[in-house]
């Protein structure tokens, strides 16, 4: 679908269900949209957004489909959040990556930084098992370009995202801003909407589960593990004197392999939920860019894996320069990835906070949109 046909057909659907309201206590979106009539471009995206894609509603709604005004909100509002994406990718050369590019892009990429480390390696060939990691790699080099595309992703992380809030953000004063945000920040955290009508995540008109929660939990758990990993190597390292590879036993290899059970037990559970939903609710052409970014993670996780497994081994140096490469492509890549939907999700959850405790004290705001 062209983007503006998109844009009227959610626009449509939104005025729809803000005169109906059947649905209104299964999610903050209602309350959101409650007595609306007009969506301006920043309420679409907004409420897109603020969208978890539980699908809840869509089984409950009377007007779904075979009915007439053929009703599919979880579709309508996750290709909006796409084109979402795209409008608010900073530095806007972005956006091409989620009009299609993505792939192409992180291919290059992933090919560039494979090869950078691998023309980096020592020649270390015939010493396996006598050699550490900064003699294939030196250490600033290793340290240089993580740290390099870890900082560049933030700041277009956050350059997107106070692009984002500039266009959502509600007219409220910065103290009743920091007020709401402990509750959105828990919300965002606990996955809390991915609950629906309390029984879950709906993949089916009869079936309801937590799985999908859950399986969002278990990858971020995974991720975190892997960040702990990296801060205790650098503390084995400074502090204990000891040089990578590390021990089996030691607490960078387990928590490293405890992180990477965690992050495929996750990825798996998600892309089996995937495979087993009800295609109705889905917007088909958005499913690229969520295995785009869960098979990122998952070349990561498998080739730190392999890596650990055969680091004695004379194969060791290139694949150090593969799982280097899979590294910092992947960090590069948060900002053009699905990735960006944890950062619009949790602000649009600090909005929609923010109302809800004006609602509960004061008038709401006259319009949904902070420009009016």
């Amino acid at each position: 679908m062209h983007s503006d046909d998109v844009v009227a057909e959610a626009r449509r659907l939104l005025r729809l269900c803000a005169a109906c309201m059947y649905c209104d206590d299964l999610c903050p979106v209602f309350a959101a949209i409650a007595g609306r009539h007009a969506f301006a471009a920043a309420d679409l995206a907004y409420v897109a957004n603020l969208c978890h894609s539980c699908k809840a509603c869509h089984y409950a709604c009377q007007y779904a489909p075979p009915h007439a005004f053929a009703v599919n909100l979880p579709r309508s509002l996750a290709r909006v959040r796409q084109i979402s994406y795209a409008d608010y990718a900073r530095p806007r050369f972005l956006r091409g990556a989620f009009a299609g590019g993505g792939l192409r892009a992180s291919s290059a990429l992933v090919v560039v930084a494979v090869a950078a480390f691998a023309l980096l390696r020592a020649d270390a060939g015939g010493r396996a098992g006598s050699i550490g990691f900064y003699d294939v790699i030196p250490e600033k080099w290793m340290v240089m370009a993580a740290l390099g595309a870890l900082l560049a992703a933030a700041a277009s992380l956050a350059w997107s995202a106070c692009a984002f809030w500039a266009d959502i953000g509600p007219p409220a004063r910065p103290q009743e801003i920091l007020r709401a945000a402990p509750r959105a920040i828990s919300e965002a955290i606990a996955l809390k909407h991915l609950d629906g009508d309390g029984s879950g995540c709906a993949d089916g008109p009869d079936r309801g589960a937590q799985a999908r929660r859950w399986a969002h939990h278990l990858l971020v758990a995974g991720l975190a593990t892997d960040f702990s990993a990296s801060i205790a190597a650098a503390f084995s390292e400074h502090w204990l004197g000891m040089a990578p590879p590390f021990p089996a036993s030691s607490a960078p290899v387990v928590l490293g392999v405890a992180g990477g059970a965690l992050v495929l037990g996750g990825v798996c559970g998600l892309v089996w939920l995937k495979r087993r939903a009800d295609p109705e609710p889905v917007a088909a052409e958005t499913a690229g860019a969520d295995y785009h970014l869960l098979g990122m993670i998952t070349l990561v996780a498998v080739s730190g894996a392999v890596l650990l497994a055969a680091r004695s081994t004379t194969a060791m140096p290139w694949l150090l320069a593969l799982h280097l490469g899979l590294v910092g492509s992947f960090f590069a890549l948060l900002p053009a990835s699905k990735f960006v939907h944890a950062i619009y999700r949790a602000a649009a959850l600090l909005r929609a906070t923010v109302e809800s405790r004006a609602r509960a004290g004061d008038p709401p705001p006259p319009d949904l949109a902070a420009g009016g």
